[in-house]
């Protein structure tokens, strides 16, 4: 196998990790209190494309995302698996997924196309969808730390 497989094939499985929470991460930040919300008429050309991927990318993206992760393992052998920094790094991935599957994108979908003076809950609403982006950011933080450490957990 040529060496260059590896490389490439690391750097599509992150992107792909990466692109799976994009749209939950920013989205929340493309409410303004002063500009209303996201209304689909109104929305600009980052908050479309965050919706859309949301909408119609996120089962191609897991697809290739799992596609990417399994020619890995095949690649590293399967005892990379039984690493204690990747089963934990999983584990947050889960949680992250999780995070993002039940919580951020009901609330979010409940929020689009509520105008900020609609609701007087608005403001409460969009600002803990912001917090909710932070812990998840924190999370993909903490997996691409122990993926570029690979500390000895135990």
């Amino acid at each position: 196998m040529p060496p260059i497989i590896f490389p490439v094939l690391l750097l599509a499985h992150i992107l792909l990790a990466l692109a799976l929470f994009v749209p939950s991460l920013l989205l929340p930040f493309t409410f303004r209190a002063r500009r209303g919300s996201l209304n689909p008429e109104r929305l600009g050309g980052l908050a479309r494309t965050l919706v859309s991927v949301q909408a119609r990318g996120t089962t191609w993206i897991g697809l290739g995302l799992a596609l990417t992760g399994v020619g890995l393992v095949a690649m590293l052998g399967t005892s990379v698996l039984r690493q204690p920094w990747l089963l934990v790094a999983l584990a947050i991935y889960a949680v992250n997924l999780g995070l993002a599957y039940f919580i951020q994108v009901p609330r979010l979908r409940s929020l689009i196309g509520l105008r900020s003076g609609s609701d007087p809950r608005w403001p409460a609403l969009a600002r803990r969808q912001r917090y909710i982006s932070y812990l998840m950011a924190g999370l993909v933080g903490t997996i691409g730390f122990l993926m570029s450490t690979k500390p000895a957990l135990w």
